[in-house]
């Protein structure tokens, strides 16, 4: 499948924003399951730009608005072609994940800050899951399956700075609360996972030509001798819908936009992904 995605996002200031400083993590990578075909990312007003690569291997694109602006707008806009197959069944057993070439290569991905934590009784449960799994990965899919049945998808349950707890609390939450959770709850169980963001096309059979709105997603991958994904929210392994942008510990590492500006306050902002089915 191939995709067109364009994500745009805008920011209105009260009075003039001096000066602007920010990061996006907008452009998608380019994987044995992805390819890139063309990326674009443009930014009014004009600013100086700067690109790299952060530790998780995201592209990263820097960039500086030093003159006094009323408004500014990001937007990325990028082709991929996906191809994407059935995962592989569980490989690595516990004893596997224990042995330092795992835990120690992959530490990272076994923290436990705060926004992933899990709360006590979520945490009875995944420990439960872990005594009749005979394998992480079977573990680490039985944990997405409790997190989809137990957590209802509501926009208004959460916002971008909740916890897994919070969610689980509530009883709802968007993608990354679901992907927080379960990561939070492998990490407990010393299942080396990390949160992925990207996008997915919102139609089961896209039609070609047709331009849809879409939406950033988040989903998660864990490692059972290479990283082998799923996606929570909607309880279906990534497929050629799925576009990966960014991957790291939890979505603090992956926002797509951020900085810091100077002078008036924001009034107002909007984010909107256009996603269109070329082939």
């Amino acid at each position: 499948m191939e995709l067109k995605i364009v994500h745009t996002t805008g920011f209105e200031y009260e009075g003039k924003a001096t000066a602007s400083y920010n990061q996006a993590r907008m452009t998608p990578q380019t994987t044995p399951e992805q390819l890139v075909v063309h990326t674009r990312l443009e930014v009014s007003p004009t600013p100086w730009t700067y690109e790299y690569r952060d530790y998780f291997g995201n592209e990263v694109t820097a960039f500086e608005v030093l003159d006094p602006h009323e408004s500014m707008t990001v937007t990325a806009t990028s082709t991929v072609h996906t191809q994407r197959g059935a995962g592989p069944e569980p490989r690595l057993s516990w004893e596997d994940l224990a042995a330092p070439e795992v835990a120690d290569r992959w530490t990272e991905y076994l923290e436990l800050p705060d926004m992933v934590a899990p709360p006590e009784d979520f945490a009875r449960r995944v420990q439960e899951i872990r005594r009749d799994a005979s394998r992480p990965g079977e573990a680490a899919r039985a944990v997405c399956d409790l997190v989809h049945s137990e957590v209802e998808y509501q926009t208004s349950a959460t916002d971008v700075f909740s916890s897994a707890a919070d969610a689980w609390e509530a009883g709802g939450g968007v993608c990354q609360d679901m992907a927080h959770l379960v990561i939070g709850g492998l990490r407990t169980l010393r299942i080396p996972v990390r949160y992925v963001s990207g996008y997915l096309h919102p139609t089961t059979d896209p039609v070609i030509g047709e331009t849809v709105q879409g939406e950033s997603h988040a989903w998660v991958e864990w490692w059972d001798d290479g990283w082998h994904g799923f996606d929570p929210t909607n309880d279906l392994e990534p497929g050629e819908r799925w576009v990966v942008v960014a991957t790291g510990r939890d979505y603090l590492d992956v926002k797509p936009l951020s900085g810091i500006f100077s002078g008036g306050g924001t009034s107002s902002m909007f984010v909107q992904v256009d996603v269109t089915r070329l082939a």
